[in-house]
């Protein structure tokens, strides 16, 4: 007898082994404890910040360190949110949408972090300093504008909401999410440009096309999928009627 499975063996044994793999993942993911541990890991990014500002390991200027660093969560957290469905759609996954709404909600806290950190550091809460300042610095015009269009969606994020405004409208309403990727990348680069670092804007611009182009594709491909099949059926049954029309001319 071979040491070796034949071919066929070892694709059914292949086969057996990823449908068990995937089983167990879906499992885990609707597992009880799946919510609170993605809760927590969230939260890790901001317990270190916290932990380093109290023990003075932020650097020279913690502060600035602070705000960057909530900016930067922010844009990582919504290249997560973005992932989410492409991930659930190629790994065949509906599970993984359980937490897109958690995770939503993390972007808008790192969002706000963000803003009340330049507004307490740098701006000591001043607000007609801070109005100034919007106004007069587009790149801090641009992130603040983020943050606005981001809050309807944070606020809309419940069942209640979806209910009270509709599923369609619900739906248009939270499409603002590729606008506030546009504006958030935007904000980066021009905050970048002052010391002519474009290294990781161009990785998150480059990770935010990716996301986006295959939602285009994929909305393409869908409306090619829904597109009516009725057409080749009524090819055919005009071709049958030409033939019999021509029979009964000869």
């Amino acid at each position: 007898m071979s040491d070796f499975y034949p071919p066929v063996s070892d694709r059914l044994l292949g086969v057996a082994f990823a449908g068990r793999y995937a089983s167990m993942n879906k499992k885990l993911l609707l597992s009880r404890g799946a919510k609170p541990l993605v809760f927590v890991a969230c939260l890790l990014p901001f317990a270190w910040l916290m932990y380093g500002a109290i023990t003075n390991q932020l650097g020279a200027n913690p502060a600035e360190a602070l705000i960057r660093s909530m900016g930067d969560w922010t844009l990582r957290f919504l290249c997560i949110v973005l992932t989410v469905t492409p991930l659930r759609v190629l790994t065949k996954t509906p599970q993984l949408a359980r937490f897109r709404r958690m995770l939503g909600l993390f972007m808008y806290f790192y969002a706000v972090c963000h803003l009340l950190s330049y507004s307490w550091f740098d701006m000591g809460f001043d607000v007609p300093d801070i109005a100034k300042d919007i106004a007069k610095r587009p790149f801090i015009l641009v992130g603040f504008s983020a943050i606005v269009l981001l809050t309807p969606l944070a606020l809309t994020s419940f069942n209640r909401a979806i209910k009270f405004i509709g599923a369609k409208r619900w739906q248009t309403l939270h499409k603002l999410i590729y606008a506030i990727a546009c504006l958030g990348i935007l904000h980066f680069f021009w905050m970048r440009a002052g010391k002519n670092n474009f290294a990781e804007v161009f990785v998150y611009a480059g990770i935010l096309a990716l996301l986006l182009g295959w939602r285009v594709m994929h909305a393409w491909q869908q409306k090619r999928m829904q597109a009516p099949a009725a057409r080749p059926p009524l090819a055919g049954v005009n071709a049958a009627g030409g033939r019999r029309s021509a029979r009964q001319g000869q």
